[in-house]
């Protein structure tokens, strides 16, 4: 196929092809097709041309109104274990349980603001809170799984004997196990994180339970 150009008051005529000498009619300007880019989607430059456009991401935001309150309680905790160190209220159920039960919920929520995945969308407000009720009271029950699984596998009176180290390894074993599954799947942490947010908490509880002067788990030698 041969190509040519005529000039332009030549446009709608019918004359010889300059190759074949058949005839041909010569198109006019404006039936030619005209094939346009397409119009680029989203934002795009003063020459035309597309440009990314990052979007910003939420973070989730620290509010020291409710961080003053957490800490509030968190000190308000450790007076409670101080002033009833040594004392029968201290290895009484009323007081760990109670204890537990406040923790869990606050130290689900602070670690979560330094342990979750930043790649991911973050809980905030009530949903954030929720997450971290509900993982908080798991933190919490651990602990009675924990004293359920020792009283099964100790020998009667193992609170006061003791537990050996593969029981009371154990028995803390499927009760961080619980604790870790419920950081990810409450908050969407990964295994690690999910693990090292439940030792926090178990971290916080064992010193407490130092601090009134107990067995830092039960089953200890000497509880």
């Amino acid at each position: 196929m041969a190509r040519f150009t005529v000039a332009d008051e030549h446009a709608g005529k019918t004359g010889p092809c300059p190759k074949c000498k058949k005839p041909i009619k010569i198109p006019k300007a404006e039936d030619q097709i005209v094939i346009h880019a397409p119009t680029p989607e989203g934002p795009t430059g003063k020459d035309g041309k597309q440009v990314l456009k990052t979007e910003r991401r939420k973070d989730a935001k620290f509010d020291p109104l409710i961080a003053a309150g957490v800490g509030t309680v968190a000190l308000a905790t450790v007076a409670v274990a101080f002033f009833v160190r040594g004392t029968e209220a201290a290895d009484g159920y009323p007081i760990l349980a109670s204890g537990s039960l406040v923790l869990g919920p606050l130290l689900a929520w602070a670690g979560y603001l330094f342990l979750r995945d930043a790649e991911l969308e973050p809980y905030t407000g009530a949903a954030l809170w929720g997450r971290a009720v509900a993982c908080g009271l798991v933190f919490a029950v651990s602990w009675f799984v924990y004293v359920l699984v020792a009283s099964q596998i100790g020998e009667t009176g193992w609170r006061e004997s003791g537990l050996e180290i593969w029981q009371m390894g154990f028995a803390a074993a499927v009760a961080i196990g619980i604790g870790t599954f419920a950081s990810f799947v409450a908050l969407d942490l990964e295994p690690v994180m999910g693990f090292l947010h439940c030792a926090l908490y178990f971290a916080v509880t064992v010193g407490l339970r130092l601090l009134m002067a107990l067995p830092a788990v039960p089953g200890l030698k000497g509880d």
